[in-house]
């Protein structure tokens, strides 16, 4: 049967046809009698030493024929305009929400820090400024979107918050009960400013 590699043919049949080999066994004797000792001498022809290497040759291109395969992933972020660059979009600078003509539509990932090059443009249906949650596969800095969606962060206006319960900054347990107030809650979750 002829396979990817020209001069690597394989024989259907016994393990004989796939490897010729003369065994010659001698026995020396027995350990005890239940166990003869048995010396092995085994001389290969051609064959075998060329289905190896056909075999080692498979398995070194295998992995560089998957690593070229790009895998779809996903990335979140701003859209912003690609006259912006990544201090400026981290500032949140007003000039990356500006439309500017010649530039296009990125993303701005800012929890890595990065600039994502978005194609096809046609396929981006996110304006500047909106948070969208992007997947696609990645080629250097430019992601070949597959789908574009707006990012959902938090409670939906009218949906009931989850019941939760954590420490205020005096070590005191605060649940939703416990903060309601007459007119209702306002939680403000603050993110360090001391890392």
């Amino acid at each position: 049967m002829a396979g990817p590699f020209p001069n690597c043919a394989v024989k259907s049949g016994s393990p004989e046809a796939l490897f010729p080999a003369t065994i010659q066994a001698y026995s020396t004797g027995f350990k005890n009698e239940r166990e003869p000792a048995l010396i092995q001498s085994v001389s290969t022809e051609d064959t075998a030493g060329r289905f190896f290497l056909c075999l080692i040759a498979a398995l070194l291109i295998a992995p560089l024929t998957l690593a070229g395969q790009n895998s779809i992933a996903t990335w979140s972020g701003v859209i912003v305009s690609s006259a912006c660059n990544a201090d400026e979009a981290f500032n949140e600078s007003p000039e990356c929400d500006k439309n500017v003509p010649g530039a296009k539509l990125a993303l701005y990932d800012d929890t890595s820090r990065v600039m994502y090059s978005l194609e096809p443009q046609s396929s981006v249906s996110a304006h500047l400024g909106d948070t969208v949650t992007v997947r696609g596969t990645l080629d250097d800095d430019t992601i070949h979107v597959a789908s574009i969606a707006p990012m959902s962060i938090g409670l939906v206006i009218g949906d009931k918050a989850p019941a939760f319960s954590l420490r205020d900054q005096f070590g005191r347990s605060q649940t939703l009960d416990t903060l309601k107030g007459s007119n209702g809650t306002v939680l403000l979750f603050f993110r360090s400013a001391d890392w």
